[in-house]
């Protein structure tokens, strides 16, 4: 008896055991990530988002991630746009104070809600004018915002810093891995093409140049050799050779003087 009741602990501890782990590890990742994000990176489960703030590292003490209207308001206060922001649709944004304002990324579900979402506002920032003091850009998939600017060069500066950067994985074969092959293939044959024919027509045109350069060298010096040769002439057959005896001699009378 007392032998089956030693059996039977161990057991009884070693399964609460496994069920505390069971309910304390996923209590302690939400603990340690704050953040309830669609797509966090792998490495420090931080949103992706969330590093798409320029120097984000610096700001992170005073970063808001947003997923609801509420908080949007609670972190910026009430502004004549965030009505045009829609939430329901898994919409997420991030907020954070620089020197050039507070910048503000809205990330959309969808490409069509953020295109729906840039027509609204900027027909809203037109009818407002420049007192809003609100300068806005799309950017990819983001519509970005800077808030509170007094100088429009570092606001759009700032927005300059914002980059749109997705990466797309697929769980199964690439579907268009043949397709890129094909299109590199062509791309690498049209260059290799068209560098020979640019160095074949390069080597063409230097070896053109370089005859004619070479025979107006070779020119110039049989020009001087024959410049510096002492004068020759027979003066209209003055040197005859008299072989015959019979070729009768040049009389010097017939001859031109000095």
């Amino acid at each position: 008896m007392l032998r089956e009741i030693i059996g039977i602990v161990p057991k009884r501890f070693a399964f609460a055991f496994v069920s505390l782990l069971l309910v304390a590890v996923p209590a302690f990742s939400q603990a340690a990530n704050p953040y309830k994000s669609q797509e966090v990176s792998e490495s420090d489960g931080i949103p992706v988002l969330i590093k798409h703030l320029p120097d984000w590292e610096s700001y992170r003490s005073t970063l808001t991630f947003i997923r609801d209207v509420n908080s949007l308001k609670q972190a910026l206060g009430e502004r004549p746009v965030f009505d045009l922001i829609d939430f329901s649709a898994g919409t997420e944004a991030v907020t954070a104070p620089y020197d050039a304002g507070r910048l503000l990324i809205v990330e959309y579900a969808t490409p069509q809600s953020s295109v729906d979402a840039d027509n609204k506002i900027n027909d809203r920032l037109a009818e407002l004018g420049p007192s809003a003091n609100i300068t806005y850009r799309r950017i990819g998939n983001y519509n970005v915002f800077v808030f509170d600017t007094t100088d429009g060069d570092a606001a759009g500066a700032l927005l300059d810093q914002v980059k749109y950067e997705k990466n797309v994985q697929w769980l199964g074969d690439d579907p268009f891995l043949l397709r890129r092959a094909e299109r590199a293939f062509i791309n690498t044959t049209a260059d290799v093409f068209v560098s020979t024919l640019l160095w074949i027509t390069m080597g063409l045109g230097f070896s053109i140049l370089a005859g004619i350069g070479t025979g107006l060298v070779f020119f110039r010096i049989r020009e001087q050799k024959r410049r510096s040769m002492p004068t020759f002439s027979d003066a209209g057959g003055m040197t005859r050779l008299n072989l015959d005896g019979f070729t009768p001699d040049i009389v010097p009378k017939g001859l031109l003087g000095d």
